[in-house]
C-alpha cells in the first residue's frame, strides 16, 4: 500500500507528463534561460483556502532553486485580493508550474469551502460531514485532504481500509447476518483489523445488524423523522451513518436527528473550483 507522500508524488509525475511533457514550447521559445522573477497567488474569491502544502511540492519538484514564502496556511478564511504566497526564481520553471498548481489549489480550495459550508449547518451538534468515494480518479487523496481542511471528515479511503457491506453485498450473501460473519472470518483468517459498516434500508436490517455486532450502522435514504426513529432504537450501541440524497437544506435536520456522521458525495464530485490566479509581482 503506497503512503500519502508516494500518492502525491505519482500524481504529480503523471500531471507534469500529461501538462508539460518534454517542455513548454511556448515558454522555452520565448523567455531566455537565465530569467528570474516572481509571481503570487491572488485570491479572488472568498472561501477556505486549500492545498499550499501540495503547491510547495509542485514546485520543489519540478525545480527545487523555486522559493516559495507563504502568508497565509490551509485551512484560513480568505477573500479577494489577499495573497496567499509568494515565489522566485527560473521565470520558465514558474511559468511551467502555474497551471498545475493553480487546477490543485483551486479544486482543492472549492472543495473546502463546499464543506465549511455544510459542516457550519451542523454548528451545536455532535454530527459531521463526511465524504464519500464519488471523487476524481487519481486525485482522491488531494480531494479528502481538503474535506479534512475545511473541517469534515473522511469516510474509508478506498475499499481496503474498511468493510462496508451495502445492500449489494448484503443481497449476494445471503443477507445481513451471513455477511458479516463473513466478514469477521475473512478478517481473523488474513490478519485484518478493519471496522465493519453495514447498509441499512429498514428497522429490520438495523436490528439484525445490532445482533452482527457492527461497527457503524448506515442508514440509506432514511427521512429525518425515521431517522430519528432509527436513532432512538440503536440507542448509543454503534457508531450511526446517515446517507444518501442529503442536501445542504436537508442536513440539519439529520444532524438533529442524533446520528454521528452525515456522508454527502456533493463535497467532492460536483463541486467549482474557488477563483485565483498567479500573477508577476
Amino acid at each position: 500500500m503506497k503512503t500519502r507522500e508516494e500518492l502525491i508524488d505519482d500524481l504529480l509525475t503523471l500531471a507534469f507528463a500529461e501538462d508539460v511533457g518534454d517542455g513548454d514550447a511556448t515558454t522555452l521559445s520565448t523567455i531566455p534561460a537565465e530569467e528570474q522573477g516572481a509571481q503570487h497567488l491572488l485570491v479572488k474569491e472568498e472561501g477556505i483556502l486549500a492545498g499550499v502544502d501540495i503547491a510547495r511540492k509542485v514546485f520543489e519538484k519540478f525545480d527545487p532553486s523555486l522559493k516559495m514564502t507563504v502568508y497565509i496556511n490551509d485551512g484560513a478564511h480568505v477573500k479577494p485580493g489577499d495573497i496567499a504566497f509568494k515565489v522566485e526564481g527560473p521565470v520558465r520553471s514558474l511559468l511551467q508550474t502555474e497551471r498545475l498548481m493553480l487546477n490543485i489549489m483551486q479544486r482543492m480550495s472549492g472543495i473546502a469551502t463546499q464543506t465549511a459550508r455544510y459542516q457550519e449547518r451542523l454548528k451545536g451538534l455532535k454530527a459531521k460531514v463526511i465524504d464519500t468515494r464519488k471523487t476524481t480518479p487519481g486525485l482522491r487523496v488531494l480531494e479528502k485532504e481538503a474535506v479534512k481542511i475545511g473541517g469534515g471528515g473522511n469516510h474509508r479511503m478506498g475499499l481496503y481500509d474498511m468493510i462496508l457491506i451495502k445492500d449489494n453485498h448484503v443481497d449476494f450473501a445471503g443477507g445481513i447476518p451471513q455477511a458479516v460473519k463473513a466478514a469477521k472470518e475473512w478478517m481473523c483468517n488474513n490478519g485484518k483489523d478493519l471496522k465493519i459498516e453495514v447498509e441499512t434500508r429498514n428497522t429490520d436490517e438495523i436490528r439484525q445488524a445490532l445482533d452482527a455486532g457492527v461497527d457503524r450502522i448506515m442508514l440509506d435514504n432514511f427521512t429525518p423523522a425515521a431517522t430519528a426513529e432509527a436513532v432512538a432504537l440503536i440507542n448509543g450501541q454503534t457508531e450511526v451513518e446517515s446517507s444518501g440524497g442529503i442536501t445542504l437544506d436537508t442536513l440539519r435536520e439529520y444532524g438533529e436527528a442524533g446520528v454521528d456522521f452525515i456522508s454527502v458525495g456533493a463535497l467532492t464530485h460536483s463541486v467549482k473550483g474557488l477563483d485565483m490566479s498567479f500573477k508577476a509581482c
